[in-house]
């Protein structure tokens, strides 16, 4: 059997996220599990608001391309979401968006996200932790061939969730996340 690839990130690029803080813990987890993990910042990949216009004269920027060949290597996806206004991050969709894109005329639809295995979670100030993007970033994962675990993760008073090291200091909380990135492991692997 081979050792299940997973590609963790968040939906956010700021330098405190708590949602990449999330993604970190995730990311730990995961690579107790046996996996081979790589944890990215969507913040590297350049890339514009999705235009089809801008596509169709410029074709598809190298930051989306680059983090569309990093699906394409991996068989899972460890998802930390900030919400939005009830929804998931203008930066998660667009990069969501250009990576769905395909390079050229036999490339099958979504080949990026076909056949893929999704964990998502979130971390917010707010008391239901994220919850409300989660069911945003569930139905658009599913609508482009990811199959999502069931289960999913919503950390609430993210502010003080953390401690000075990102790690989650309820030992419950960080033993629910890595519990979440070891049976995606699993999932991941059974499927392979």
């Amino acid at each position: 059997m081979t050792t299940p690839k997973i590609l963790v990130f968040a939906g956010s690029a700021r330098r405190d996220s708590f949602n990449r803080k999330l993604a970190a813990v995730a990311a730990r987890g995961a690579e107790e599990a046996g996996a081979e993990v790589t944890l990215v910042n969507l913040g590297d990949f350049n890339m514009p608001i999705y235009h089809g216009d801008l596509e169709e004269s410029d074709g598809i920027p190298a930051g989306a391309l680059a983090f569309k060949k990093l699906l394409l290597e991996h068989d899972g996806l460890l998802i930390a979401s900030p919400e939005y206004n009830s929804s998931i991050s203008p930066l998660l969709k667009n990069s969501i968006d250009w990576a769905s894109r395909a390079e050229s005329d036999d490339e099958p639809p979504l080949a990026a996200y076909r056949g893929k295995i999704a964990a998502i979670m979130s971390a917010s100030p707010g008391g239901l932790g994220g919850l409300r993007g989660l069911v945003v970033l569930r139905m658009l994962l599913e609508n482009i061939g990811v199959m999502v675990l069931p289960k999913q993760r919503a950390i609430s008073s993210a502010y003080e969730a953390f401690d000075e090291d990102g790690d989650l200091k309820d030992e419950r909380e960080r033993k629910g996340i890595h519990t979440l990135a070891a049976d995606l492991v699993m999932t991941v692997g059974k499927l392979s």
